[in-house]
């Protein structure tokens, strides 16, 4: 029996990504296939990275199309193309960059800059090239919590900065400029400059995913960033309290006025589990996030224990995924990393580098 590419691709059509739950024929996934007598080669190309994915992708592939009739060898190359998205109207992704997610909330002290990291870690674990922003001018916590504490950025041309490094991340944050102790008496004006110095004066190298640790709140700064700085989307922390939805609700309504899409929401210290009686209780209250979601009609996108590791690993500078990788709460960051890059991925391309620049002269 002849094997054809309708037959590939029929075969493909109902066999679903994990990640995306969407096939691989219908999200133009497939490419490349050919076909010499019974053997089958063929690309799957994904728009998020999936290191740990790629294997079991590959082998589920392989799997259905050894049920097509007279094939014989079958070759799956799983390959991973991560490219710039849209971002708000009026602005064109940076260089150096190609999408930038914004962690923000509310309010403070619900996890929000734990969340950022471990974001970051989980995407670069996956395979992407990752930077870390830490926009939080007043109250700097990602070099301490990436373990660079008193290191400072060295620039080559006395203008730019070069990024430190920790755990394959490139980071930047106004804690590297000044000292732990010194408080940051400036006024918004100020502080939306340093914001942007900082983004704009970096050299971000190659880097598919710039996550930003927003300040909480709906400021200046955050205004300055959905005004000047093209995101691709934003990730809402809070946690189940009704205290904290409220200013939650408030800093994702502010997004959609800027144009920036809410790629979904994560539920911090959703429950404590005692570490001596296993007795699991609901500190700050029970589905609060997931009935926000609903409210607002945006992802779930995952629930985080309140525990102790969590705290005690980001402020030895080793955070969850780094620290302990092989733990429950390393394994809902991984997932609720993969569920970002999967959103980005969904929307649409940006494509300014694609249209020509018009010069009009006089002839």
């Amino acid at each position: 029996m002849v094997v054809t590419i309708e037959a590939v691709q029929s075969a493909l059509a109902d066999l679903i990504d994990p990640n995306t739950q969407k096939d691989y024929v219908s999200t133009r996934s497939l490419k490349n296939v050919k076909i010499d007598g019974g053997d089958v080669s063929l690309d799957i190309e994904l728009g998020y990275p999936a290191k740990t994915q790629i294997d079991g992708i590959r082998r589920a592939v392989i799997g259905r199309l050894k049920t097509i009739p007279g094939v014989g060898n079958v070759s799956a190359n799983v390959l991973v193309k991560i490219v710039s998205h849209a971002v708000q109207r009026g602005l064109k992704p940076m260089n150096g960059v190609k999408n930038i997610i914004a962690v923000a909330s509310g309010k403070g002290g619900v996890g929000k800059s734990t969340t950022a990291v471990n974001l970051a870690l989980a995407l670069a674990q996956e395979g992407a090239t990752v930077g870390l922003l830490d926009a939080d001018i007043y109250g700097p916590s990602q070099p301490q919590m990436l373990g660079l504490a008193g290191r400072q950025p060295e620039s080559t041309d006395g203008q730019s900065m070069e990024p430190l490094e920790a755990y394959g991340l490139q980071a930047m944050s106004i804690g590297f400029m000044i000292d732990v102790d010194s408080p940051m008496v400036w006024r918004g004006p100020m502080v939306t400059q340093a914001l942007e110095q900082l983004l704009n004066q970096t050299n971000w190298r190659d880097v598919d995913y710039l996550v930003v640790d927003m300040p909480p709140g709906t400021g200046d700064t955050q205004l300055t960033l959905a005004q000047k700085v093209p995101v691709t989307g934003a990730v809402i922390v809070t946690t189940p309290q009704d205290i904290a939805l409220i200013d939650a609700r408030k800093g994702l309504k502010m997004f959609e006025k800027v144009g920036i899409p809410i790629l979904g929401l994560v539920e911090n210290m959703s429950i404590h589990i005692c570490s001596k009686c296993g007795h699991e209780e609901h500190i700050f209250g029970h589905g609060g996030g997931e009935q926000m979601c609903k409210d607002y009609d945006t992802e779930f996108l995952g629930a985080l224990p309140l525990e102790l590791s969590i705290r005690e690993l980001a402020d030895a500078g080793r955070p969850t995924v780094v620290g302990a990788p092989d733990s429950r709460a390393a394994e809902i960051y991984c997932g609720i990393a993969r569920r970002v890059a999967v959103k980005v991925a969904e929307r649409a391309k940006d494509m300014s580098a694609k249209f020509p620049n018009i010069v009009v002269q006089n002839t």
